[in-house]
């Protein structure tokens, strides 16, 4: 069983950082692509960021593109989110989800049958 668990949401103000985490449980997971995605209240969910098995590959949304970046440590299978200059529209839960489309980096959430519970991410203006 694929489980994704993350952490590192909370309340920060506009222009602030914030670093979101997702453990992974799985040995096979290092070999799975990770992706970050987002639901504001009332809209669809969205993708944020990608990154492929190996980390060599990355794909971003544009509008966090330059501010929001997408890492994994493979020895223990975490995959990180690294906000800054965070927008009052970057507010949402955000959920990590896991494919094993290995050299897959683009954003369709359909990729990724495996999904974390989601965190809550804050930002007040």
């Amino acid at each position: 069983q694929v489980q994704l668990v993350e952490s590192g949401g909370g309340l920060v103000q506009a222009g602030g950082s914030l670093r979101l985490s997702c453990a992974a449980s799985g040995r096979t997971l290092r070999t799975y692509t990770m992706g970050w995605f987002r639901q504001a209240p009332g809209k669809e969910r969205e993708f944020v960021a990608v990154i492929s098995w190996s980390g060599g590959n990355t794909g971003y949304a544009d509008s966090v593109k330059g501010r929001f970046t997408i890492s994994r440590d493979h020895a223990n299978i975490t995959v990180y989110l690294q906000m800054n200059s965070l927008k009052f529209e970057d507010t949402g839960v955000y959920y990590c989800a896991a494919s094993a489309a290995t050299a897959y980096v683009g954003s369709d959430y359909r990729v990724f049958p495996y999904w974390g519970q989601g965190t809550q991410v804050t930002v007040s203006s």
